[in-house]
């Protein structure tokens, strides 16, 4: 199983006293990832609550270090989650489970229920 990660986890984060909304996305919810019979694995994007900008994000699973190179170039130019989430990602595909991981962090996920805030 792959694991890739970029930026900040949520223990940095609570320890600098960062507000942050987080989105989880699990690869079972993945058309592409059941179809491919490997469905072990998540996305998680961190993004600050105020501005909405990422602060972080960390995948465990199939194709994790492919996958991260998407928010790394995100994080490059300051993107928020909405910036992700307002993407048009191709269908099925593994990195949906980015762009659903963004959308969650909002409240706005598609193929998942969204938690409540907090």
């Amino acid at each position: 199983m792959e694991i890739a990660w970029i930026g900040k986890n949520e223990e940095e984060l609570k320890s600098e006293g960062v507000e942050y909304n987080v989105g989880v996305f699990p690869f079972v919810a993945s058309g592409r990832a059941l179809a491919a019979n490997d469905t072990d694995g998540f996305v998680k994007l961190l993004a600050d609550k105020t501005t909405d900008r990422i602060l972080g994000c960390h995948i465990v699973g199939a194709s994790a270090a492919d996958l991260i190179q998407q928010i790394v170039i995100a994080m490059e130019f300051s993107a928020s989650a909405e910036d992700i989430g307002l993407t048009i990602f191709s269908h099925p595909a593994l990195s949906e489970a980015v762009h659903e991981a963004a959308l969650a962090a909002n409240g706005h996920a598609i193929h998942i229920g969204n938690r409540k805030r907090r």
